[in-house]
């Protein structure tokens, strides 16, 4: 599974059961993805769990970084058996635009923020699948 933490909505991804395509699973509300992470777990076998590492252009933590710190700190006292791994998440959401302006969407859909944040976990999560050595079953 892989996580776009966002301070308003969560985007989030998962993988087929042979993890070789990622496919957006929708997004959350920030404030109720622990909720929803706790009943998806319940009827999902998930092993790992990818969530975007926002770095800036320069290599240096972002704004958004505290968040998402905080999101993983309360995540692995939530879920302490699921393995998590942060992934550097620049360039997700401009790759995200760019997919569904060559895709045909219509500029009213390509507004929408919350198909641009499952979009990102979609690629984050088919990056991470495609590096070298990552064990396949997400």
């Amino acid at each position: 599974m892989a996580i776009d933490f966002g301070t308003k909505r969560v985007g989030l991804a998962v993988t087929d059961p042979s993890g070789i395509i990622a496919a957006g699973l929708g997004t959350v509300r920030a404030n109720e993805i622990y909720e929803f992470l706790k009943n998806y777990f319940l009827k999902e076998p998930v092993e790992y769990v990818v969530v975007g590492d926002p770095i800036g252009l320069d290599g240096k933590a972002t704004d958004a970084t505290v968040h998402v710190n905080a999101f993983l700190k309360n995540f692995r006292r939530f879920f302490p058996s699921l393995r998590v791994e942060r992934m550097d998440e620049r360039f997700t959401s401009v790759m995200a635009k760019k997919s569904m302006l060559e895709s045909g969407m219509k500029r009213s859909s390509r507004r929408n923020k919350e198909m641009v944040d499952e979009i990102s976990a979609t690629i984050l999560l088919q990056s991470w699948l495609e590096k070298p050595g990552v064990k396949k079953s997400v």
